[in-house]
């Protein structure tokens, strides 16, 4: 019996292996969130305050990763929970988190690509901000115009220098808390100055959580990248459970580690014209000379490298919606290498608000751009977890046997609530500070909220336009094409061992 054909000539062609798909998702959450954030979130929160609300996030990547793993290893597709929002909740859902996950890819490459002026002025101080975004933005579309396969070994590599220098921090840090460098051990002295560790109090770990947030997202785009994946019921079983311990132990560990080495009323974490990485004043602290150029090189690195993997996803998701025909089909063709050109452009077009540096500076412009991306962050978690809660419950509900799940995610049902409650609760409360100051900053306010409306004015829009419903449980369809099961051993590789 002949098999059936899966991928066309003009298709996203399935490159991607285990080795690459894990490395890509930690590799587009380790970025500027961790290396200059981090310090954002110590000076907002206190010591105890940004552990606490990394810890948080760390519980919440824990049940969100578990869940789109459970659908994506079921269901692989480059659309990912737009598409699983579309079947199991409501067809207007999942349009509206297609266009939020894609705008909010598109800020975080323009906050990435602005990060990179504050650091080529350590280099080039009186060089203008706009040359650096121009030179770095050209660089990641050249390096997603080569192929998939090329794009997933550069982000593998790239990904694999930033975990060895985090592991790198890591000793450094604890051999200074120790005092294993022959001087007096810090210990916990930060922890007590001022009213830490809880600086700002509950206020504070609110606005950690975003910082937290921006830092971890990224892990969300193993769903995106599942279209690109070969075997992917294997490969993507195999990339959740590598990729939260990773996570988990280089982002919560990290910011233990700057907490006791830091104070968080240092004016390095937090002004605009002197901000500095956690991570170089850490390393300073071992080796003056060397470590402000070398962790300016690694984060420079880091940069690239999530820029990088957010022009492949923000690429691919309005490729997905140029399918699905919610835009223009000119971005659904793709070149003879299988990359969608004109998605990519489009992208990259969006990402061109990194130029904002240039007129309004570029500590401020990240801060905003970083503000607006976790919102967009938020809402699409938020998206994934109702959409898991929808998947299970609707496979249930048609009488399906949990035990022919490729991969089974752990605490149904009281993880995704958490989740859920998590997330609305950060995205009311994002941005309490401009609230609370003496003089409201309208700017800010409007680039840091902008994202909410937006997505409830699309969702509300297509809904009336359309006159979706919420999907009954019967109707939910758990097939690839409408003709065949979604999970196909022939297509999708033997069943991974649980």
């Amino acid at each position: 019996m002949q098999s059936r054909p899966r991928e066309q000539v003009h298709s996203l062609q399935r490159k991607l292996n285990a080795r690459m798909l894990s490395m890509i998702t930690l590799g587009g959450s380790i970025g500027t969130g961790i290396f200059l954030g981090s310090g954002n979130a110590l000076s907002i929160a206190g010591p105890g305050g940004a552990v606490v609300a990394y810890c948080i996030m760390g519980f919440l990547i824990y049940y969100l990763m578990m869940g789109l793993g459970e659908m994506a290893a079921f269901m692989p597709t480059t659309g990912s929970f737009a598409v699983y929002a579309a079947r199991f909740v409501d067809p207007s859902l999942g349009y509206a988190l297609a266009w939020n996950y894609w705008y909010g890819w598109a800020i975080t490459i323009a906050s990435e690509i602005s990060a990179s002026s504050l650091i080529m002025h350590y280099w080039f101080p009186a060089s203008p901000s706009f040359l650096w975004c121009a030179v770095f933005l050209i660089l990641i579309f050249a390096f997603n115009m080569i192929s998939t396969r090329v794009f997933g070994e550069i982000e593998y590599w790239l990904s694999f220098l930033k975990v060895a220098v985090i592991i790198l921090f890591l000793v450094i840090g604890i051999s200074l808390i120790c005092g294993f460098n022959q001087l007096q051990a810090v210990g916990w002295q930060y922890w007590s100055i001022n009213d830490a560790p809880f600086h700002n109090g509950w206020w504070g770990v609110m606005g950690a959580f975003v910082v937290a947030g921006f830092s971890f997202q990224g892990t969300e785009l193993l769903g995106i990248a599942a279209g690109e994946t070969s075997q992917p019921a294997e490969n993507i079983s195999k990339a959740v459970k590598l990729v939260f311990w990773r996570i988990l132990l280089f982002f919560i560990l990290s910011i233990v580690v700057i907490s006791l080495l830091i104070p968080y009323t240092s004016d390095q974490l937090k002004n605009s014209t002197l901000m500095m990485s956690p991570f170089t004043m850490v390393f300073s602290q071992w080796n003056k000379i060397m470590a402000a150029a070398f962790m300016n090189a690694v984060i420079l690195v880091a940069i690239l490298s999530t820029a990088n993997a957010g022009l492949f996803v923000g690429s691919r998701m309005l490729w997905h919606m140029s399918k699905e025909n919610h835009v223009p089909r000119l971005f659904s063709k793709l070149n003879k290498r299988g990359i969608p050109i004109y998605a990519l452009l489009a992208t990259a077009s969006i990402a061109a608000l990194a130029f904002l540096s240039s007129f309004y500076g570029d500590g401020i412009v990240y801060f905003w751009l970083l503000s607006a991306a976790s919102l967009s962050g938020f809402i699409a978690w938020m998206g994934i977890a109702i959409s898991h809660y929808r998947f299970r419950k609707a496979y249930l509900y048609q009488g399906k046997d949990l035990s022919q799940l490729p991969y089974l995610a752990k605490g149904y049902p009281y993880g995704s609530f958490f989740a859920i409650l998590l997330c609305l609760l950060v995205i009311v409360g994002q941005n309490y500070a401009v609230f609370m100051a003496d003089e409201l900053d309208w700017q800010g306010l409007f680039i840091s909220y902008i994202g909410l409306p937006l997505f409830l004015v699309i969702w509300i829009t297509n809904k009336w336009l359309k006159k979706t419903q919420v999907t009954p449980l019967a109707h939910c369809n758990f097939y690839l094409d409408n003709q065949h099961p979604a999970f196909d051993e022939e297509f999708h590789g033997s069943r991974p061992n649980s």
